[in-house]
């Protein structure tokens, strides 16, 4: 479970991997998510479950979702979620082996906070030649990410 925060880019690139390699995915509270930049990525979209607008409880959606899901993003559109029940959430999320990643609010016990920000980005340029400022296509996003607090799964060597 993690609170990411910053450039959707870190975000969009984990739906569009966990999709790609076969697993199931819902998006909560988030109804300007750009889904065409995931396909860009890779993303299935059959495998992709979005609720724009999840109602007056986005947690107790997202807590549904998890049963069935290997992923669920969930936009707290600015609330605040109490420690007790983001534990609750956990726990269940942590059983049935799905990753509550959490968007736009504060989930207190958060295992990890990651801040993604955009450093640079690739330009293709038009085939006419050299890359012009003002012209081409941004065809891919250079990241920094920070990450605060727990280790999140396994430590990998080597």
């Amino acid at each position: 479970m993690a609170v990411i925060s910053g450039a959707r880019s870190l975000l969009l690139r984990m739906v569009a991997s966990v999709t790609a390699e076969g697993g199931n995915v819902a998006i909560v509270g988030q109804p300007d998510i750009g889904l065409l930049a995931a396909v860009e990525m890779g993303a299935d979209l059959s495998r992709l479950a979005v609720i724009p607008d999840p109602g007056a409880d986005p947690v107790e959606v997202a807590a549904v979702l998890i049963d069935g899901m290997d992923l669920v993003v969930l936009g707290l559109g600015g609330r605040r979620v109490t420690r007790t029940r983001a534990r609750a959430v956990m726990v269940r999320a942590r059983q049935k082996g799905c990753t509550l990643l959490v968007t736009d609010g504060e989930w207190e016990g958060a295992q990890a906070r990651l801040q993604a920000r955009v450093c640079g980005y690739e330009i293709t340029p038009f085939p006419r030649g050299a890359p012009t400022p003002g012209f081409g296509r941004i065809s891919g996003v250079r990241l920094q990410i920070t990450r605060c607090g727990q280790t999140i799964g396994r430590t990998r060597t080597g």
